[in-house]
């Protein structure tokens, strides 16, 4: 049904790091949207994540940020071709290890989920690229070669950031590579809005609200997207589809290139008994690779779809019968569409996933105040870097600079220029933060793309190449758990920016944080932004 595919992932650690340097920030800047996953050394409190208040939800993150560390940051650089096919996109994928220079907080449930798959905590701390968090010390992030710099070009690039379940991921984000966390939600929205002015964009909450997925944790909102690309394809359906390219690298950049392969989807028939139900529902279960039952995404995708029609043609039948005796048919359920298999675990307890299926039409605060410049949605922020898994887890130019920016592309499936020497590392499953970060973007490009496809061929040429639009519905809305709205990344006229985003911004931009936004904002409606 599907192709197979090899994503090409470059391992960037202290050894290298100045080497890949120039490859990296013209990666960046020439992006067309940039896609982010980290993964983290714990988490804290799981029961405050989830707290009722989303202000107090906030708090506890801030704590987690201060205390734990991001052990590693994967970054997918989607580069759209022009002269090729539509949506055809160049990908380059950076897998950084990083190591914090001051004392965190690891735990050791997140150190066994890392370890079982694949990280390697030896090179971590021998090779592992030092940064230290919290605000500025000197001018280390705007000058020079670092992680913190690295994110200072992000910034200056003003691509549209996008990330699978992100509250977490752009909280240690913020803290970690850019300034102390402001003690308000209000705020840190505030900052988040004019550090990326392109938009930020959760795919957990586009895989939920605009694709209406049966499952949305990373793996299968991936392969899912995928299969249906791949079949529209086969088809031959019309409009645009989704085209993936990678660069062959070449002489010792293949050593530092680990290939990860996405296997073509098998039919898997007659094995649905052997699935795992709570793996099924939330991408996640207890007893890990101890499980008798199945884990495989690729058969628990074919089950939600043949579970699906059944229950659609059940749905029918009872309808044909309710009209056949004069009785009006019932009203849908929330949970219609959804296999009946996966039903009895949409419920949300304090011992599941933060990934649950859930609809909340509770209040965002007990004393029924509304967090400044926040909404609420419904689904639930996970350990970065082990997307959708329980809380419980989870300087000088290179001399190879031209060697270290992309050679001649490779498409999407094309295997046969890879030794068996340069497929190191195999590993099946995904969970590192390079391969998640282009999975990631894969779902935000395709869900983008489906969009265009519902426009009709009727929208016009400039709308079509209105690149910052890319998928309106969802810009600046990030997914919460148990909540029945987004939090919006906005900054709202109760709130202003931080005093270390304001003094950060005027390092990153060499001038005022006004100045800045005067620059960014239309004709005629600078005096609305503030």
């Amino acid at each position: 049904m599907t192709s197979s595919m090899v994503v090409p992932v470059i391992d960037v650690q202290g050894d290298n790091f100045k080497e890949l340097w120039p490859a990296m920030v013209l990666a960046i800047k020439t992006a067309s949207f940039v896609a982010v996953d980290t993964e983290l050394s714990g988490l804290g409190n799981r029961k405050a994540l989830l707290a009722e208040c989303i202000e107090d939800r906030y708090k506890a993150i801030c704590h987690a940020a201060r205390s734990r560390s991001i052990l590693s940051l994967g970054i997918a650089c989607y580069k759209k071709l022009d002269s090729k096919a539509a949506d055809t996109y160049l990908v380059q994928v950076y897998n950084l290890t990083l190591l914090c220079s001051e004392e965190y907080i690891i735990e050791p449930q997140s150190v066994q989920f890392l370890v079982q798959h694949g990280f390697d905590f030896n090179k971590q701390y021998a090779q592992g690229v030092p940064y230290h968090k919290g605000n500025s010390k000197g001018c280390s992030d705007s000058q020079g070669v670092s992680s913190r710099a690295l994110f200072t070009e992000l910034l200056r690039a003003r691509k549209p950031l996008v990330l699978h379940n992100g509250l977490i991921d752009m909280a240690f984000l913020y803290q970690c590579f850019y300034a102390h966390l402001p003690e308000r939600l209000a705020t840190f929205t505030a900052d988040l809005s004019e550090m990326f002015p392109a938009g930020i964009y959760d795919t957990k909450y586009a895989t939920e609200f605009e694709l209406r997925l049966t499952a949305s944790y990373l793996e299968y909102a991936y392969k899912k997207c995928k299969l249906d690309n791949s079949r529209s394809v086969a088809s031959g359906g019309s409009g645009p589809h989704v085209h993936v390219e990678f660069c062959q690298y070449v002489g010792h950049m293949s050593s530092y290139v680990d290939y990860r392969e996405c296997p073509a989807m098998a039919s898997n028939e007659g094995q649905a008994n052997s699935v795992c139900q709570r793996f099924s529902a939330f991408g996640w279960c207890p007893n890990g690779a101890q499980c008798p039952l199945s884990h495989d995404t690729d058969l628990i995708i074919l089950q939600d779809e043949k579970g699906k029609e059944d229950k659609r043609s059940k749905r029918k039948r009872r309808k044909e019968r309710k009209r056949g005796r004069g009785e009006e048919t019932e009203g849908s359920s929330i949970f219609d569409g959804a296999p009946e298999n996966k039903i009895s675990h949409m419920e949300l307890d304090s011992e599941e996933p933060l990934d649950l299926h859930q609809e909340a039409t509770s209040e965002l605060c007990p004393e029924g105040k509304a967090p400044f410049g926040a909404e609420n949605a419904d689904g639930g922020p996970v350990t970065a870097g082990a997307p959708d898994t329980p809380l419980t887890d989870s300087h000088e130019n290179s001399p190879q600079k031209e060697e270290a920016v992309c050679m001649k592309p490779d498409s999407e499936g094309n295997s046969s220029a890879k030794t068996d020497a340069e497929r190191k590392k195999l590993e099946a499953g995904s969970h590192r933060a390079g391969f998640d970060a282009f999975m990631t973007g894969y779902i935000f490009a395709y869900a983008c793309t489906l969009a265009k496809k519902e426009q009709g061929t009727a929208a016009s040429e400039e709308k079509r190449q209105q690149e910052e639009s890319w998928l309106p519905a969802c810009v600046n809305k990030v997914y919460l758990s148990g909540k029945a709205a987004p939090l919006h990344i906005v900054k709202s006229t109760f709130s202003k920016s931080s005093k270390a985003h304001v003094h950060k911004m005027e390092m990153v931009w060499g001038k005022s944080v006004a100045a800045t936004l005067a620059d960014r904002a239309p004709e005629g409606s600078f005096d609305n932004i503030f």
